[in-house]
């Protein structure tokens, strides 16, 4: 099983943020063909100070292959471009396998 991870950093205005992120991307997400799982994580501290995160996604997927072709697919393109278009100065996009 692989999972894309979104992680983004606090945005100047949370409530638009959050409005646009739960409201529009989420819908668009959730149609990525392949999705097993999809985890939204609010990040509410950090061990040590102020945390500089504001929210955490976790898209799972069978493998890498599916991964890349919901990725490919018009619902991914699509989520894509919504993503840039309201979180591209906040988001870090990175994926790994996930260990048994």
């Amino acid at each position: 099983m692989v999972k894309l991870v979104a992680l983004y950093r606090n945005p100047a205005d949370v409530e638009l943020f959050d409005k646009h992120y739960f409201d529009t991307h989420i819908p668009l997400i959730k149609k990525s063909p392949g999705l097993r799982r999809l985890e939204v994580t609010r990040i509410s501290g950090a061990p040590i100070g102020e945390t500089k995160y504001h929210l955490m996604a976790e898209m799972y997927y069978d493998s890498l292959e599916q991964m890349n072709a919901a990725n490919a697919s018009p619902e991914g393109k699509a989520a894509a471009r919504d993503l840039m278009s309201f979180a591209a100065d906040v988001v870090t996009l990175f994926y790994g396998e996930v260990g048994e």
